[in-house]
């Protein structure tokens, strides 16, 4: 199957056949993966995250596959494996081509979404709800109170707010100690 059908199936909604499709490009990452001091686990792992990154961007409505698919999971896959053994030289970086930028900019990004969900996971129990309640249910702060029985809007919205501090807090402590 050709790129273009694999891509009608992701706007037509029938994900599942797309990477039903994309699988069959695994042994060429797990070539590659293998071939750089790897091994299947690896190999497997690298694959599932460029996948995860591929899916993100097709969710965008900006965003314009440039390659073959091929093409750009190889890239990403050399990416996230070089990122997690820490082996990018300045001068590697420096001559990237366009399709290699786009790939390392997805990975970047993949790994701040990360840290990101894993500072909301660290926080406690009521502002993971108490965020969740705001963004995601888009609850106003005077129904907020009610739920959460605080005593009024203005204690939710402060709430809210060193909530948001202390996942920060976490989000930037996480990627200190990840560098």
């Amino acid at each position: 199957m050709n790129d273009k059908k694999i891509l009608e199936l992701f706007k037509d909604g029938q994900r599942e056949k797309a990477f039903v499709k994309l699988y069959s490009l695994y042994p060429k990452i797990e070539t590659l993966i293998l071939s750089k001091g790897g091994n299947k686990q690896d190999a497997s792992d690298v694959f599932q995250e460029a996948l995860i990154i591929l899916n993100r961007n097709l969710e965008k409505s900006d965003f314009k596959l440039t390659s073959s698919f091929y093409t750009y999971l190889y890239s990403v896959s050399r990416f996230i494996w070089k990122d997690t053994q820490k082996k990018f030289s300045k001068q590697e970086l420096h001559n990237l081509n366009d399709i290699e930028v786009e790939s390392f900019h997805s990975v970047l990004e993949e790994k701040k979404y990360q840290l990101a969900e894993l500072a909301f996971l660290k926080l406690g129990e009521r502002c993971r709800q108490l965020l969740q309640l705001f963004y995601q249910k888009a609850m106003s702060f005077k129904d907020i109170a009610k739920v959460m029985q605080f005593k009024s809007e203005k204690i939710a919205k402060n709430q809210k707010y060193k909530c948001l501090i202390k996942a920060k807090d976490i989000y930037r402590n996480s990627k200190t100690v990840r560098s």
